[in-house]
Order: structure tokens, then C-alpha cells, then sequence
């Protein structure tokens, strides 16, 4: 039982959305997730960038992946054996961030300058999800339920 089982009754098709939304409320790694700091900034209705602060790493140490609707940056310093630190106060630790993403938000580019990772993230939305009106006719005309599973099959 979730708390939106109240809501099953009045929705029909949103059982994933509330799996998923039950699934980050009770997820305890997204709670504890704050290093590296970020920023998630809205361009326009479209549009998002994803900042970093990876001050320290250079580019062939940070890694972008997307897997399963997540955004997922890991960092990973090399280690230098040669270097003795008197007093290390920049903190370079390895760190993996992950930030949860619709299904229709893609990747698009990604940047590294001044310490800043920028993650270009666009929402495209497939044309049969977009609003649009419905014609009212006399008829319903749907086909019939066997014509309806033999196009499923085919």
C-alpha cells in the first residue's frame, strides 16, 4: 500500500508515475546525495542545464551517463603518488550523482569550464502526447475487439 492509493480510483494509466514517485520518497541514497553541489536551471519551457561544482577533476576524470530515466555523473581522481600534501583542504574526492529524469528528457550536451560541469538536458514530447482536440462524431468507431488484438499481434 502507497499513499496514492486513494488516487487509483479517479486515474487511469498513472500506476507507474506513483511507483515512481513512492520509489524516490523512500529511496535513503537521494537524501544523502550533496557532494558535489549543483545547480538545476530552467532555460525556458524546454530547456535545462545541469551544473556541477567539480573543482579539481578534469574532464577525462568526470563520466555522463544515462541509464533507466537517470542522469548519472561520476567522478573519480587519479591518484598522483608523487605529490605530499602538507595540507589538503580542496576536496577531490570520488563522488557518483545522480539525478532522476523524465522519460522525455534527453541528454543533449555537456561542458566543463572553470570547474563547472553544464549537462544541456532537453524535454522533447512525441507529437501523440501533445495536446490536441478531438473531433465529437456520431458513431463511435473503434473497430472491433478482434481486429484490435490482430493488429497487436502483427
Amino acid at each position: 500500500m502507497t499513499i496514492f492509493d486513494p488516487l487509483n480510483h479517479t486515474t487511469l494509466g498513472f500506476e507507474r508515475f506513483f511507483d515512481d514517485i513512492d520509489s524516490l520518497l523512500h529511496d535513503k541514497s537521494i537524501q544523502t546525495q550533496s557532494y558535489p553541489p549543483h545547480n538545476i536551471i530552467k532555460v525556458n519551457d524546454d530547456n535545462y542545464v545541469v551544473e556541477l561544482a567539480v573543482a579539481g577533476f578534469s574532464k577525462d576524470e568526470i563520466e555522463i551517463k544515462s541509464v533507466d530515466n537517470k542522469l548519472i555523473v561520476k567522478g573519480e581522481k587519479k591518484k598522483d603518488a608523487d605529490i605530499k600534501y602538507l595540507h589538503k583542504g580542496i576536496g577531490t574526492r570520488s563522488f557518483t550523482k545522480t539525478l532522476h529524469i523524465a522519460d522525455t528528457i534527453k541528454i543533449r550536451a555537456a561542458a566543463f569550464k572553470d570547474g563547472i560541469l553544464s549537462v544541456g538536458l532537453e524535454n522533447v514530447i512525441p507529437d501523440h502526447k501533445k495536446p490536441r482536440t478531438i473531433e465529437i462524431g456520431d458513431n463511435l468507431e473503434m473497430g472491433s475487439p478482434e481486429l484490435l488484438q490482430e493488429e497487436k499481434a502483427a
